[in-house]
């Protein structure tokens, strides 16, 4: 199987390209970070984390502080010296893995790296890297990310499904970001059955909500790996971070996810090879509560 497990070996078989994805996965998937990754997370102003809580749900969370918050003290570690937003569904808790993905918007970069938290401390944790990998530029929509603190958050709001200020945030959006989880995720020892949390980005507007407030997310040609779908295969559960650039707010999702492959239903979403749709179960919001400032959109191929 390889750095894949089985539910991304069988997206990857109902796509025949898993041979050609067999030759590619321990070039590709490594079980360290290449140098360049070290030191590109040492630039970022935040990190997107996927975990999952008590309940075995999935949530995509953020964390943010200046630049060097962090860092590689060997390449096959990551420490992290930040702590989740109060109120935000995000718990490091040693021994469970956590995926991991630093982006730079403006630059059209972005790395992965799934990994097992080592030690948690005040100050932050450390990571034990259990996969490596980076992604390709593709429909990053390039804004700059500077960290300067000073907004001020209101109280945590929970909930069960989206309220009409959570839908419009959803209807303008060009980004969100989406955690999966393996089945024995997070407490398997296999380094293909974590978690991950991965990026996904297109015009305004591009995640439509239907009359029952399911989310319709289109998916587009990417770097075969499938590590989401590979996920959903086997656990239908996800979570979803939403966050307002001009704001500061963030919008925390987790619900069943399915995938849809039927062709009158994607030919909807001009572009998209294939669709998920998100059924909202539990929702966390954090008004104004990122500590981001975020340049306006650069052109974008």
């Amino acid at each position: 199987m390889g750095a894949f497990h089985a539910g991304e070996a069988r997206v990857q078989q109902r796509l025949e390209v898993r041979d050609r994805m067999a030759e590619v996965a321990d070039r590709a998937i490594r079980d360290h970070m290449p140098e360049q990754h070290r030191s590109f997370f040492s630039l970022l102003p935040f990190l997107i984390v996927g975990s999952v809580d008590d309940a075995g749900r999935p949530w995509a969370s953020i964390v943010a502080a200046p630049p060097g918050f962090v860092s590689s003290p060997d390449a096959r570690r990551l420490r992290v010296n930040a702590a989740p937003l109060v109120g935000a569904p995000l718990r490091w808790r040693e021994g469970e893995s956590v995926g991991l993905l630093g982006i730079q918007a403006h630059t059209r970069r972005r790395n992965r790296m799934n990994g097992i938290v080592e030690e948690v401390t005040p100050d932050g944790v450390s990571i034990r890297v259990a996969q490596s990998f980076g992604n390709c530029p593709k429909y990053i929509v390039p804004r700059e990310a500077t960290y300067g603190p000073g907004r001020v958050s209101h109280s945590p709001r929970s909930g069960e499904r989206l309220d009409a200020r959570d839908l419009a945030l959803v209807q303008r959006a060009d980004t969100l970001f989406i955690a999966t989880a393996h089945p024995r995720a997070p407490h398997s020892a296999v380094p293909e059955e974590g978690l991950d949390v991965s990026h996904r980005g297109g015009a305004p507007g591009f995640v439509s909500v239907d009359e029952d407030g399911a989310l319709w997310i289109p998916d587009y040609a990417g770097n075969l790996f499938f590590n989401t779908f590979g996920n959903l295969a086997l656990n239908p559960r996800a979570g979803l971070l939403f966050i307002g650039f001009e704001s500061g707010d963030l919008l925390h999702v987790t619900g069943h996810a399915e995938v849809v492959w039927d062709a009158e239903a994607v030919a909807q979403f001009p572009g998209a090879l294939r669709l998920v749709r998100f059924e909202v179960r539990a929702t966390v919001r954090l008004d104004a509560a990122l500590a981001l400032q975020w340049s306006a959109v650069a052109p974008s191929p």
